[in-house]
């Protein structure tokens, strides 16, 4: 019902941006708290950035001043605007639309920061 579909991702030499995009459809976009994750390989998944239904944004410590999460409510869309970025954000980077408990993943985009 509710689909998840990341986009955006590819390879960006260090100090570089790229902006990843999150489209979502089959539910009412505006109530969903949107999350990205990001997964390094031998590594768990963490939390990158939240942003909630009023716009209230969170992020981790190693993406402060770095990273930017919006929405934009009418295209059902999140974006990751990410620059500066740094060898060590090399991951798999995944969307999450989340009421409490129940959550709907995409499948993920692959960010390499390499020379």
């Amino acid at each position: 019902q509710v689909q998840v579909v990341e986009s955006g991702g590819g390879l960006v030499q260090p100090g570089g941006s790229l902006r990843l995009s999150c489209a979502a459809s089959g539910t009412i976009f505006s109530i969903y708290v949107m999350e990205w994750y990001r997964q390094a390989p031998g590594k768990q998944r963490e939390l990158v950035a939240a942003i909630t239904s009023d716009g209230s944004t969170n992020y981790a410590d190693s993406v402060k001043g770095r990273f930017t999460i919006s929405r934009d409510n009418a295209k059902n869309t999140v974006y990751l605007q990410m620059n500066s970025l740094k060898p060590e954000d090399t991951a798999v980077y995944y969307c999450n639309a989340r009421i409490a408990i129940m959550s709907h993943w995409g499948q993920g985009t692959q960010v390499t920061v390499s020379s």
